[in-house]
């Protein structure tokens, strides 16, 4: 059976940067096993299945894979998919639901019909702290880094979920962040209380300085040893922005980098809506740009 497939690169307004997507249309009749083959023949961050939704109301039922799993949700297949429907059906703006295992996900979608667009989802689970980070000498080994490049300001490391668990080690430098690496001998013990151990590093020192933070995520155990941009990541970020940056009530913006380090830069959105120093709300956006379509024989 012929199946059509896109690839897209996301969090990024240009071909052969962000981080690439493959998009399955046509998924019908797919088991597991055969998406997971699949995205393993794709071999990029994730892959996405698209379905008929169960809910008429909503786009699309969405099933996205990394080469190693399944996950209930994440960022950039969001962003990058929306981004995709809108531009198949012909709209330079639409609002509409995608059904994830998480549940369903509220998209805005904004496209120039050139095979380029934009999208803003609103997180359908609001983050929270999942657990306590391994301490600081045994995350410092797994890096690379030294203990007492572990943190700067208010921030230390933390694990948190919106879906997706990760652990968050912010660093003191650009320096430090791109030093680290996933080379050291305790990485499962140190990251491993995420749930699938993975390590989402960042530091203020940004790249390009209209951004506010440079970050750099390491998940060897979903088939990625890192990842040019997690919108999942970020979308859980959230509770770590709020958390020690106490920003005053209302909407704050802040953009964060990644993926420099591989030549594949990235820009994520990140917005919370604050009202008495509580979490309300939080919205990840980006861009998309379709980069090549094809047909799948299988």
């Amino acid at each position: 059976m012929n199946r059509r497939f896109y690839t897209l690169d996301v969090f990024t307004t240009f071909p052969l940067a962000g981080n690439p997507l493959a998009v399955v249309l046509d998924s019908d009749e797919l088991d597991d096993a055969m998406m997971q083959s699949i995205a393993r023949e794709f071999n990029l961050s994730e892959t996405v299945f698209v379905f008929p939704p169960q809910d008429s109301a909503n786009r699309a039922a969405l099933r996205i894979f990394t080469p190693a799993s399944e996950l209930p949700f994440a960022g950039h297949p969001t962003v990058g998919t929306a981004v995709l429907l809108a531009v198949l059906n012909g709209k330079t703006s639409a609002s509409f639901g995608l059904e994830e295992k998480i549940g369903r996900v509220d998209c805005v979608v904004s496209s120039d019909q050139a095979g380029k667009g934009e999208a803003v989802f609103t997180l359908p689970r609001l983050p929270e702290r999942v657990g306590d980070a391994a301490p600081r000498a045994l995350i410092a080994e797994a890096l690379g880094v030294s203990s007492d490049e572990i943190g700067f300001d208010a921030h230390e490391p933390m694990i948190a979920s919106a879906g997706v668990g990760f652990t968050f080690v912010p660093l003191n430098s650009k320096d430090a962040v791109t030093r680290a690496s996933i080379e050291g001998a305790s990485w499962n013990e140190a990251f491993g209380a995420a749930g699938r151990p993975n390590a989402f590093i960042y530091s203020r020192e940004t790249v390009e300085t209209e951004h506010h933070f440079h970050a750099r995520m390491f998940a060897p155990h979903l088939g990625v040893g890192e990842d040019p941009a997690t919108g999942s990541a970020v979308g859980a970020f959230a509770r770590a922005f709020v958390d020690f940056e106490q920003p005053c009530d209302g909407t704050t913006r802040v953009i964060i980098e990644q993926g420099y380090a591989m030549g594949r830069p990235s820009q994520i959105m990140l917005e919370v809506d604050c009202a008495g120093g509580v979490l309300k709300a939080a919205r990840i956006g980006g861009s998309a740009v379709i980069v090549s379509e094809g047909m799948l024989r299988v």
